[in-house]
């Protein structure tokens, strides 16, 4: 008898490790499956911007596009990452409530040298901090690749680098460490709930291209002397279609990145998912709000301009407005916040435009007004759930939402703002008008995206 109960006791034992490994290798899995989806997002936004330039600058929207996800690697390694780790608090860098912030954390974990690269390299022992860099890497990536497209066509490669260094691995990881972090103050103190980045990826990358913007100044023949707007059509409007949509089906990736997995030393729960703050989330859930998101938005926007550029445009709106509560909304809400925003989209971003700022893309509108509608958005319908999974938790609430949509625009504008005008002043921001004139490929790019010329399309036949 007693040796049957050992028997069973070894088996019980094998079964409960057999299991742990199971749910392990399926969490590291999940993780590192986010990765390649949100590097179709940056497909998208290369096909994107390379469509939306005219033909003799394609090349260069595409060299800057890949630099800036390369320089991403390595910066947010070094440091990016860090931050995140070490600002929750705010710049005191202490440690907050749950023990997972400030100077001493941030050492022992995301430091790429010394004692801590047993967290940043080749450790048996650890499958989970490799592949939620990677993430994280790829949400800092896609705040340039935003940034990117607004200042096409004029920008200097080295100062638009700097710039993205600047917002892709410090900026947005502030506004991150403190509103999409569990000791995070914004969180902790007002109650900010952002599940899906709106405001702390897409609001801080959109009001950093405005700052840059301000002082990159418009394109030649943008604007006539009386201050009205010339439309300057890209060159390949299918090409710039076709990217809108690979960034949809890179957003899945996105999302499911927000996601924490259960049974792991790094999740909220044994046997539920949550979001980055412990709430509860299930992917069936994204599924129904982000399809009616996406569709929302396309029908918000085609109701008020017809035209694709923006419809497309609207699918981002519709997931970027819902973006903050899709862990809270029902699938009809969602679709309805997605139609707002899909119907304002177009004329705020003609009104940005009649202020004088070209923003070649509306960048600035998609992801910098709308990221902001979508947290403001939550603060009203949300009001009163819960914000973080913690005893005597904070709550959603209008107000705190608001702070967090400001504290969201100052992350970003701020910083946008002050290094453009640094680059500006050390001849580094806008290319020569002269080498606008002739194209940047053929200045700035030792190839012709169409070496033999694009013939132009005759007239329609009656």
């Amino acid at each position: 008898m007693e040796q049957q109960l050992a028997e069973l006791t070894a088996q019980v034992a094998a079964l409960q490790a057999s299991a742990g490994v199971t749910n392990t290798n399926f969490a590291e899995t999940y993780y590192y499956l986010t990765i390649p989806l949100m590097i179709i997002i940056h497909a998208g936004f290369l096909a994107y911007e390379m469509g939306a330039s005219r033909a003799k600058n394609v090349l260069s929207s595409g060299v800057k596009n890949i630099l800036a996800f390369a320089f991403m690697i390595p910066t947010f390694y070094f440091f990016g990452w860090w931050v995140y780790w070490g600002f929750p608090t705010g710049l005191t860098l202490s440690e907050g409530p749950m023990g997972i912030s400030g100077w001493d954390y941030a050492n022992s974990i995301a430091l790429g040298w010394g004692e801590s690269t047993a967290y940043m390299g080749p450790n048996i022992t650890d499958q989970a901090s490799g592949v939620f860099f990677g993430a994280f890497a790829m949400f800092a990536a896609t705040t340039a690749s935003i940034m990117s497209g607004a200042v096409i066509e004029r920008i200097q490669t080295v100062g638009f680098i700097i710039l993205a260094i600047v917002l892709g691995s410090f900026a947005w990881v502030v506004a991150a460490a403190w509103g999409w972090h569990a000791d995070g103050w914004l969180v902790t103190q007002w109650g900010v709930h952002d599940f899906g980045a709106a405001g702390l990826v897409h609001a801080v990358a959109g009001f950093f291209a405005l700052g840059v913007l301000m002082h990159l100044g418009p394109r030649i023949g943008k604007f006539n002397a009386d201050g009205t707007a010339n439309h300057i059509a890209g060159h390949n409007m299918p090409l710039t279609v076709v990217g809108l949509m690979l960034i949809i089906v890179g957003f899945w990736g996105f999302l499911m990145a927000c996601v924490i997995v259960p049974g792991e030393a790094f999740s909220w729960f044994a046997d539920k998912q949550a979001t980055i703050y412990g709430t509860p989330i299930t992917l069936s859930s994204l599924a129904f709000n982000i399809l009616m998101a996406i569709a929302g938005g396309i029908i918000g926007s085609w109701i008020w301009t017809k035209d694709p550029f923006w419809m497309m445009s609207g699918a981002l709106a519709g997931i970027i407005s819902t973006a903050s509560g899709l862990d809270i909304y029902y699938p009809a809400l969602a679709f309805i916040i997605a139609v707002s925003a899909g119907m304002i989209l177009k004329p705020a971003a003609t009104w940005l435009e009649s202020r004088g700022i070209d923003d070649a893309v509306g960048a600035v509108t998609v992801h910098g007004t709308i990221g902001l509608y979508g947290v403001i958005m939550l603060g009203v319908f949300g009001w009163g759930f819960p914000a973080l999974a913690i005893e005597n938790a904070p709550v959603i609430t209008l107000y705190g939402q608001i702070v967090g949509a400001v504290v969201f625009f100052l992350v970003g504008f701020v910083p946008g703002y002050v290094c453009a005008y640094i680059l500006k002043k050390l001849g580094m921001l806008r290319v020569p008008a002269a080498a606008e004139e002739a194209g940047l490929d053929t200045v700035k790019v030792p190839a012709q995206g169409y070496p033999e010329g694009i013939v132009p399309s005759g007239p329609a036949s009656s």
